[in-house]
C-alpha cells in the first residue's frame, strides 16, 4: 500500500477543446498505466457520444504509478469536462482532489471557460500547475500568452510548463512538477472514516458504483458502510482501483480515490455529494459541495405513449450517472404522460435526448426549454416557481413575473467587440466593464436574462467572432420581466410542446421566428396547413404551407374548360371533406421540435 505522503491528487481544468483529453492520453502511456498498442483517442472517454463530439461530458478518474529520484509515487487523476454547461463536473472533481493542472492553448489563449475553473480551484485552495500546451503548431504565441497567464494567476513565468500533448513534448515535466508542487493529503486524527462521493454509475450486476476520495480512515470488502444524508447501508462488495479499469485493492486508505461497489439497488440512496462512512460510526459529513442547480427547464415526451415506463426506467439510470439532471413527472393533454427535466444548458439537453434515443432505443419529444420564472399571484407573498409555459396561472390572477439574470463573461479578440456589443443589446443585455487581457484580446462583464442565453446564443457568439470568443455565465438574481405565454397553432389545433415564454414587446418577432422554423420543416400535406402564434385570443405572427396538389387534370384530353373546372371542384370539395372527418390533423416529426427549440 502506497504512504500516505507518495499520494498525489490532481486534475486537469481547462477551456474545451484546449486539449485535456489528449494530455490525459499521454500522461497514461508515459506512465506506463495504458500500454501504446491498448491506446485509442480519448481514452477516458468512455461514451461514444463524447468520442464523436470531441468532448468530454462526464469525468473520469484514473490511477497511475510513476517513479522519481528512485521513489514510487502514486498519483491520481481526474479528466474533467471543459464545456460551460458541465462546470458542476469540474467542481465535483475539485472537491476530490490537492492539485489542478491548468492546462491554456497556445494559439486561443486564457479563455471564458479557463477564468472560470481557475476560480473554482482557488475557492478550494488548490495547488495551481500552469501548462501552455500545442506549442507544436504553427500559430502558437508563447510569450503572448506566458503573459496572459502570468497576468491571471500571477505566477512567475519559469513556472509555466510548455508542452505539446500531442507528440509528448515536455509532457514528464508534468509529472515531475505534480510530485513536487501538489501537496500530499492529510487526513485527521478523528478514527472516523469519511469518504467523499464525487460521481457514480449503475451497474446491472453490481448495483450503484460509487466514485470516492477517502479523506479520514479506511473502506474494506465486507465492510458495513451507511451514507450520512440518505441514510442508506449496505455490505461493501468490493473496493478498488481505475486503471483506467476497475483493479480490485485490499482497501482504501485515507487520501486514496477509487471506487466502491455498493450493492445497492436503489439509485437515490448513494447520491453525488453525500458522505460515505461506517454503519457504526456517527460522523457529520464532508462539506465543501454545493447541490447543483439546473439552468434550464424542459419536457421530454415518449412518441408512444406505451414507451413512459421504459422512459422513467432510462431516466433513472441517467440520473445515477449525472448528478445534474432533475426530472418530475409531467401530463400534458396533447403529449400525454412525460417527465419536466431540470438541466444546465442546450448541449445537457442535447445530449440527454442523444442519449436516451441511442442507448434505450425511446423516440422521443422535447418541448420549448423555458428557465424557472418566479410568478406572484395577487395578494400572496411567496411566488409560485413555474418552469413550463403550460403551467402559467390566469393572467387576470398575476401580479408580476420575475426572471433569473445572469453576470457573463466574454472573451473575444478586439476586433469583434462591435459585433459583440450589437449582438447582446438585442438580446437585452446590461454592459458593465471591459478588461484588456492582452494585446488584442479583451474580456467584457454584462448582466443578461438567463433566458436570453439558454437557447442559443453560444453558437451566436462564435458565429459572430468567427469562432474566437468564450463565454461564461452565473446566475445572480431575479428581476421583474413582462414575459407572457405564447401558444403556437398547427392546423387549427394547438402544440404544447411550442408553448413557450415570451416577452411582450418582441411577441411578433419570436412568433415569426418558430412559425418559419416551423414552415421549413413540416411536410405538406393534401390541404392547406395554417400556422399560428396567438397570445391570449391575439394571432401574433402567421403564416400557411400550401397544399400538395395531385394533377387531377392530367387524364383529361384538350377541349372544353368547364370539364377541368369541374374536376378541380371536386378535388376541392374532397380536400374540405378530409378536413371535416378530422383527417386534417398534422403529423409532426420528431425532428421538427429540435429544429424549432434551436431557431
Amino acid at each position: 500500500m502506497t504512504p500516505q505522503d507518495k499520494i498525489r491528487n490532481f486534475c486537469i481544468i481547462a477551456h474545451i477543446d484546449h486539449g485535456k483529453s489528449t494530455l490525459a492520453d499521454r500522461l497514461l502511456e508515459k506512465t506506463g498505466t495504458v500500454e501504446s498498442r491498448n491506446m485509442t483517442s480519448q481514452h477516458l472517454d468512455s461514451m461514444d457520444i463524447e468520442r464523436e463530439r470531441g468532448i468530454t461530458i462526464k469525468l473520469a478518474p484514473v490511477r497511475m504509478q510513476y517513479k522519481k529520484d528512485g521513489e514510487e509515487y502514486t498519483l491520481n487523476l481526474i479528466d474533467t469536462p471543459g464545456h460551460v454547461d458541465f462546470t458542476y463536473e469540474v467542481s465535483r472533481s475539485l472537491a476530490a482532489v490537492e492539485g489542478a493542472v491548468l492546462l491554456v492553448d497556445a494559439t486561443q489563449g486564457v479563455q471564458a471557460q479557463t477564468i472560470a475553473n481557475l476560480y473554482l480551484a482557488l475557492d478550494q485552495n488548490l495547488e495551481i500547475i500552469p501548462v501552455l500546451n500545442k506549442i507544436d503548431l504553427p500559430a502558437a504565441d508563447v510569450p503572448t500568452r506566458t503573459a496572459e497567464i502570468v497576468k491571471l494567476i500571477g505566477c512567475d513565468p519559469a513556472e509555466i510548463i510548455c508542452v505539446s500533448a500531442k507528440t509528448g513534448k515536455n509532457v514528464e515535466a508534468i509529472l515531475d512538477a505534480v510530485v513536487d508542487r501538489v501537496p500530499a493529503p492529510t487526513s485527521s486524527d478523528s478514527g472516523v472514516t469519511r469518504a467523499l462521493v464525487f460521481d457514480s454509475h449503475y451497474d446491472d450486476y453490481k448495483g450503484v458504483v460509487a466514485y470516492v476520495r477517502v479523506f479520514d480512515g479506511k473502506l474494506k470488502k465486507r465492510d458495513k458502510m451507511k451514507m450520512v444524508a440518505s441514510k442508506a447501508s449496505a455490505e461493501i462488495l468490493d473496493v478498488g482501483a481505475l486503471t483506467p479499469q476497475f483493479t480490485s485493492t485490499e482497501d482504501l486508505a485515507a487520501g486514496q480515490i477509487g471506487s466502491v461497489i455498493t450493492g445497492f439497488k436503489d439509485i437515490n440512496a448513494c447520491r453525488v455529494g453525500d458522505t460515505m462512512t461506517l454503519e457504526k460510526e456517527n460522523t457529520a459529513s464532508l462539506g465543501g459541495y454545493k447541490e447543483v442547480r439546473p439552468m434550464v427547464y424542459a419536457g421530454i415526451f415518449p412518441e408512444e405513449g406505451d414507451d413512459y415506463k421504459a422512459l422513467r426506467e432510462a431516466m433513472e439510470r441517467l440520473k445515477l450517472n449525472d448528478a445534474a439532471l432533475q426530472f418530475e413527472p409531467e401530463q400534458s393533454p396533447a403529449l400525454g404522460y412525460g417527465f419536466r427535466c431540470g438541466l444546465l444548458g442546450m448541449l445537457h439537453l442535447e445530449i440527454l435526448k442523444e442519449r436516451l434515443e441511442r442507448e434505450y432505443g425511446i423516440s422521443l419529444i422535447v418541448t420549448v426549454p423555458s428557465v424557472a420564472y418566479h410568478v406572484y399571484k395577487m395578494g400572496q407573498v411567496e411566488p409560485v416557481i413555474v418552469k413550463s409555459a403550460l403551467s402559467l396561472p390566469d393572467p387576470g390572477h398575476i401580479d408580476k413575473i420575475e426572471e433569473p439574470w445572469a453576470k457573463v463573461d466574454i472573451i473575444t479578440p478586439t476586433d469583434y467587440i462591435g459585433n459583440v456589443m450589437s449582438f447582446v443589446q438585442d438580446r437585452r443585455g446590461t454592459y458593465l466593464t471591459t478588461e484588456f487581457l492582452s494585446e488584442g484580446r479583451a474580456i467584457i462583464h454584462y448582466e443578461i436574462p438567463l433566458s436570453q442565453i439558454i437557447v442559443d446564443f453560444y453558437d451566436r457568439l462564435k458565429s459572430i467572432t468567427s469562432g474566437f470568443a468564450s463565454m461564461n455565465y452565473e446566475v445572480f438574481e431575479y428581476r421583474i420581466a413582462d414575459v407572457v405565454r405564447m401558444n403556437i397553432f398547427v392546423a387549427e389545433d394547438a402544440v404544447d410542446a411550442f408553448a413557450t415564454f415570451v416577452y411582450r414587446d418582441d411577441a411578433h418577432r419570436a412568433g415569426k421566428a418558430i412559425i418559419h422554423a416551423l414552415k421549413e420543416s413540416i411536410p405538406r400535406a393534401q390541404f392547406v396547413i395554417k400556422l399560428q402564434a396567438m397570445i391570449g385570443g391575439k394571432i401574433v405572427a402567421g403564416d400557411r404551407i400550401s397544399a400538395m396538389r395531385k394533377d387531377v387534370t392530367a387524364g383529361l384530353y384538350g377541349g372544353d374548360a368547364t370539364r377541368k373546372k369541374k374536376v378541380l371542384e371536386k378535388q376541392k370539395k374532397g380536400k374540405k371533406r378530409l378536413m371535416a372527418m378530422g383527417k386534417g390533423k398534422v403529423s409532426i416529426p420528431s425532428e421538427v421540435y429540435l429544429k424549432v427549440l434551436k431557431r
